[in-house]
């Protein structure tokens, strides 16, 4: 029998295709990205991250008992860290400190896309909140992946790349992936279609986020 995440990744191709040829990631490959746009990127990404984390406490907390809990909080919850890290050293790159990092400095599909996690966080079944949570990991080891095989040398995103096509990435993509599949067979028909409902609109979440960076999309009456 096919596993929940291998039904979710197929329906999903189309959208990681149109992620892997989006100009963002094109040109992060080539080292041609330009510095605004990433700029861009990398401010709402560390504000996204904020929430993320939250989302990702409150499944640690809602799991099935105490086990579920300690391995999925630390493993997702380490991974974050390694995230933030990132986010610190290309931040003071750009000369951005914690103060800038404001929820009206919050694009529109970065609240749109947090606003949309938090709900399933409070609202949804603990199988559903799992599928969300789930692209944000499985899509940037894709990607990472796709791209360290074909970045050029001397990169100016090279610890981007080097973060997201980590071994160590990798095995924390493995285990929750391991665990939303633990969740899926746990639970119903009806809950599982809520699943692969909630795992397809957070990876169109994911294209939205990156076309969002490279349009440096803000919300439409500055006030």
């Amino acid at each position: 029998m096919t596993s929940f995440t291998d039904q979710a990744w197929q329906r999903t191709a189309p959208l990681r295709a149109a992620i892997d040829a989006h100009p963002f990631n094109q040109e992060l490959a080539a080292g041609t990205l330009s510095r605004d746009r990433f700029h861009c990127y990398i401010i709402q990404d560390a504000l996204y991250l904020y929430e993320y984390g939250r989302a990702l406490a409150l499944a640690g907390a809602r799991g099935p008992d105490s086990e579920t809990l300690k391995a999925f909080a630390t493993a997702a919850l380490g991974a974050v860290d390694v995230e933030f890290a990132l986010h610190a050293t290309y931040l003071k790159d750009f000369g951005v400190g914690p103060s800038a990092l404001t929820p009206d400095a919050v694009s529109p599909d970065c609240l749109s896309y947090t606003s949309y996690l938090m709900a399933t966080a409070y609202h949804e079944p603990f199988e559903v909140l799992l599928a969300a949570l789930l692209p944000c990991f499985w899509l940037y080891w894709d990607v990472g992946n796709t791209i360290a095989r074909k970045a050029v040398p001397a990169n100016p995103y090279q610890a981007w790349i080097d973060t997201y096509s980590a071994e160590g990435f990798g095995d924390v993509v493995k285990s929750v992936i391991a665990a939303t599949d633990r969740a899926a067979e746990g639970t119903t028909a009806a809950v599982r279609d809520r699943m692969m409902t909630a795992f397809i609109r957070c990876s169109q979440y994911e294209w939205l986020f990156w076309d969002g960076a490279y349009q440096r999309r803000g919300w439409p009456v500055p006030v």
